[in-house]
């Protein structure tokens, strides 16, 4: 690599000063402009037409101008700082956070924000000239911010994991972040315009893409390790009040509901691709089994099995029934692998549903009444409690779908529990192994064929406790329910979110069922930007959301040489200042 001049580190060190001055001025500006009017009349967004009264979208706006100007502050004073002496400790902490890398992003992400409120005003108002002064404002001060951060050299990678952090301090960070998810999530459900929910979306991919710049990303999953425990409570208390800050909301909670379907349905998927390596396509069968077991033994009066076993049983049942699928696809085809495996799972997903289309009473038995399927299943009703009544709790109503989404955390408690377990175990080291190099695992002495088929059973299992709820959820059971389009989200869900790990698969999940529901006022144009985002995500961070740490080195390794190589060729002060 060629070595700096003198010269050459002399004009970078002045284009940095510069980038810096105009990135904390572009900040500085678009969080003031945040008090303008945007927008000319109020019908766009949420009110963006006052003189001196942001709206709540103009505040995050005004939060991501904050975070540029501060990026940008912190370079430009910690070499004074240092000079002088100033707060040694947290000059210390200072420098391991990586304020350029997290200035960089922020800079296109202001202006993507502001870009994404201005198209959506000229959208609901209907035309260019309903943009008020204030709007160009702030695309102007995220123009000059943009520009600024392109000069700012870049310094070395961050380290704030390695600080060394007292317990309460990593306790408050979690719990402090887990209560700003909730309070996002609250309020971006409960947004009624379609606009509004994609500007609150692209607020919070450029605050996650700045986290994971700056090295907070890093510092708060290695707390996340030391304090594993606190975070599964935590995350579990706030999955538990979400409910709450709904005001009993049927339309909210059922798509969270349905979320926490799929998430539970997907960590089930990650066990078989995540951990032990088998591409399956045609997953949602499982799900389905589940359902139409449950279905066929409810309370409805279409169903065609006459045992009513308590729901408990039932659950069992359907989970033992998938699995049952489960060994039955994966004996004879577990001996193929990759492409011919996918070919064949993607087969069996279709078959099932032919299958359930065919017990009609006239190509087959009139076991799920074919294309039609069984409808009416009533509410549980569990120990007493009425799932399909509406209990007040601390004056707040909480109906049907509350009810299920409680349940659904529940069950969704024991299968992290389960993947948790598995995963640490010798059993998913052998899965791990098999996933990275089948013919070594092999010849150590792993059962390949046995580990492949409790997989591909363990799997299923999880994905037919899932569908036993899911059917008194939907009320109904038909096996257009269960396409291949199904499948091919969950396996979505588990490549974006992070193959092998928990949090990520269940963002995934999240994300993937959340915005199609919100985005239906683009209902033509959804799979479109689906697909975009699939490529955009395989191209910027293709081990996923929260990846497994194993899966960044095999994505990275190159990208980390290189960034060492940068390294050892810059003069040491100069990577100290950048």
């Amino acid at each position: 690599m060629r070595i700096p001049t003198i010269f050459t580190l002399e004009l970078q060190k002045r284009h940095h000063r510069i980038g810096r001055l105009l990135a904390l001025a572009g900040g500085l500006v678009f969080a003031v402009s945040a008090y303008l009017p945007w927008a000319y009349a109020s019908g766009a967004l949420d009110d963006m037409s006052y003189l001196g009264g942001p709206s709540a979208l103009q505040f995050l706006g005004l939060a991501l101008g904050l975070i540029l100007a501060i990026c940008a502050t912190m370079g430009l004073i910690e070499p004074w700082a240092g000079a002088k002496g100033v707060a040694p400790a947290l000059l210390k902490v200072s420098k391991r956070v990586g304020w350029t890398r997290g200035a960089k992003v922020t800079g296109i992400g202001m202006l993507a924000y502001i870009g994404v409120v201005l198209l959506a005003i000229v959208i609901e108002l209907g035309g260019l000239v309903t943009v008020e002064w204030g709007g160009w404002v702030a695309l102007a001060a995220a123009v000059v911010g943009l520009i600024g951060t392109r000069l700012i050299t870049p310094g070395r990678p961050p380290s704030l994991e390695r600080l060394r952090t007292p317990g309460w301090v990593g306790i408050l960070a979690i719990a402090l972040t887990l209560l700003g998810a909730l309070l996002l999530a609250a309020y971006a459900l409960n947004q009624v315009d379609g606009g509004s929910f994609v500007v609150i979306l692209t607020f919070a991919g450029v605050l996650a893409a700045f986290i994971l710049r700056s090295g907070l990303g890093g510092w708060l999953s290695s707390i996340s390790q030391r304090h594993r425990t606190v975070l599964v409570f935590a995350a579990f208390a706030v999955a538990f009040l979400f409910p709450f800050t709904q005001n009993g909301s049927d339309a909210n909670m059922s798509i969270a509901t349905q979320v926490l379907i799929f998430a539970a349905t997907a960590v089930g998927l990650n066990i078989v691709v995540g951990l032990a390596g088998l591409l399956d396509l045609g997953y949602i069968a499982f799900l389905g089994a589940g359902a139409f077991t449950a279905a066929t033994m409810s309370q409805s009066a279409f169903a065609t099995i006459g045992w009513k076993p308590p729901f408990i049983v039932v659950m069992l049942i359907a989970g033992l029934i998938s699995a049952t699928l489960g060994l039955i696809i994966g004996s004879p085809t577990l001996r193929v692998s990759g492409d011919y495996l996918a070919i064949v799972t993607l087969a069996f997903g279709e078959i099932f549903r032919i299958s359930m289309s065919n017990l009609d009473g006239r190509d087959g038995p009139d076991l799920v009444h074919g294309s039609s399927g069984i409808p009416a299943i009533p509410n549980l009703n569990l120990f007493g409690f009425d799932f399909g009544a509406v209990h007040t709790v601390a004056g707040i109503p909480l109906g049907r779908f509350s009810n299920y989404f409680f349940l659904m955390l529940l069950i969704m408690a024991v299968i992290v529990l389960v993947f948790t377990r598995l995963n640490h175990s010798r059993i998913g080291r052998g899965w791990v192994a098999i996933r990275e190099d089948e013919k070594a695992a092999e010849a150590m002495g792993v059962n390949v064929f046995g580990l492949k088929l409790l997989a591909f059973a363990g799997g299923a299992f999880l994905a037919g406790l899932a569908g036993a709820v899911k059917a008194h959820v939907d009320q109904s059971v038909t096996p257009d329910q269960y396409i291949f389009l199904e499948s091919a989200f969950l396996l979505a869900a588990v490549v974006l979110g992070g193959m092998g790990t928990v949090m990520g698969v269940i963002l995934g999940a999240v994300l993937l069922k959340l915005v199609p529901e919100k985005l239906r006022f683009v209902n033509e144009y959804r799979m479109l930007l689906f697909g975009l985002l699939l490529v955009v995500m395989m191209r910027v961070r293709p081990e996923g959301m929260i990846p497994n740490q194993r899966r960044v080195l095999e994505f990275h390794s190159d990208d980390e040489e290189l960034i060492d190589e940068i390294e050892e060729d810059l003069p040491y002060e100069f990577a100290e200042e950048s």
